[in-house]
């Protein structure tokens, strides 16, 4: 006669077999999630294969595109995590009257990550080296949206006499941290948290599935936008410049006064409210950020600033127009002044 199992036994083995049931599909899982990510950045790859070239840079390479002809050059930098398509609205009117280059930092895009840090020090050194490598003759006219305005400020003061011209789309301000209120400083504490998430998510599709439902996502947008930026590097790297911010605002406020070098500065329009930002907060910042981008406009003896009507932070997507105003007023100053000194 065979003795049936101890109640306790029996219940043991049922939990053994419905945790190793659960292991298994939550491996099938993973897998089939894994398999999706792979796939869709293949196929979106495959249907917006990479404009421009690759160009090495010391052991790496960076991605650069260029359109147009002319001088000067036109450089594109864009903010905090963004690839080099945010200028998709910008770059092909520019091309209209000069050369003009959008670019993808290290780790970003379509470019190999970098073994140097993500301050704003190491990527205008990144970008110095990828300009001349790439050929591309200074001096240039360099554009950069929010964080990217570092980027800019330190080029100009590491490579002066290679910069003809700066225009800043509503460009960070290195007193920011300080001078905006408390809560926003809560807030991008929650914002960090939330890219590690999607960090350890994005192997696995999930950002991409559901990005659709979520405006924010860094999968949303475009296809072509989902082709170079929905993946795990690009979302390591922007977080790696999201932690280097204060550090990089701190270097860009040591390089000081643009001097006499032509700048423009582009603010965002004050009534229009930015996402996921209360009202009376809004307003707060909004007054901060107004009194920020006019010290901008006073980094140089010959800077203006513009209020881009209409337009959220994005001002290169939401008012193209006023973009290229600016490139095209910073581009025909130059060209007057090198006319006055060949007569």
């Amino acid at each position: 006669m065979v003795r049936a199992a101890p109640p306790v036994a029996q219940a043991t083995r049922l939990l053994g077999k419905l945790f190793i049931g659960l292991a298994c599909l939550a491996g099938l899982t993973a897998a089939i999630g894994a398999a999706y990510q792979s796939i869709s950045v293949f196929r979106d790859r495959r249907h917006y294969p990479m404009p421009g070239r690759m160009v090495d840079v010391g052991g790496y390479k960076m991605h650069i595109y260029c359109t147009g002809q002319g001088t000067p050059a036109v450089i594109l930098d864009s903010g905090l995590g963004d690839s080099f398509t945010s200028w998709r609205k910008v770059q092909p009117q520019v091309a209209q009257f000069t050369r003009v280059c959008s670019y993808d930092r290290a780790g970003l895009g379509y470019s190999d990550p970098s073994p140097s840090s993500r301050t704003s020090r190491d990527i205008a050194q990144e970008l110095h080296r990828l300009l001349h490598n790439a050929g591309i003759p200074a001096p240039v006219v360099m554009v950069g949206h929010s964080m990217a305005g570092y980027d800019v400020r330190l080029y100009a003061g590491l490579y002066r006499n290679e910069v003809a011209g700066v225009v800043l789309v509503d460009a960070s301000h290195p007193d920011q941290e300080r001078r905006f209120p408390a809560a926003l400083k809560e807030m991008d504490a929650g914002v960090d948290h939330e890219v590690e998430i999607e960090k350890l998510l994005m192997p696995f599709g999930i950002p991409r599935l559901f990005a659709s439902r979520d405006p924010a996502a860094c999968c949303h947008n475009t296809a072509a936008d989902r082709a170079a930026q929905c993946n795990l590097h690009a979302v390591s790297e922007g977080q790696s410049e999201f932690r280097s911010f204060s550090e990089s605002a701190a270097q860009a406020a040591a390089t000081g006064s643009l001097g006499n070098i032509p700048l423009v500065v582009l603010s965002h329009d004050p009534g229009q409210p930015e996402p996921g930002i209360p009202a009376d907060l809004g307003k707060t910042i909004d007054d901060d950020w107004g009194k920020m981008q006019q010290e901008l406009a006073e980094l140089s003896s010959k800077g203006m600033r513009t209020i881009a009507k209409n337009s959220g932070h994005y001002i290169q997507l939401d008012r193209p127009d006023v973009v290229v105003e600016a490139v095209r007023n910073i581009v025909e100053q130059i060209s007057r002044a090198q006319s006055d000194s060949r007569h």
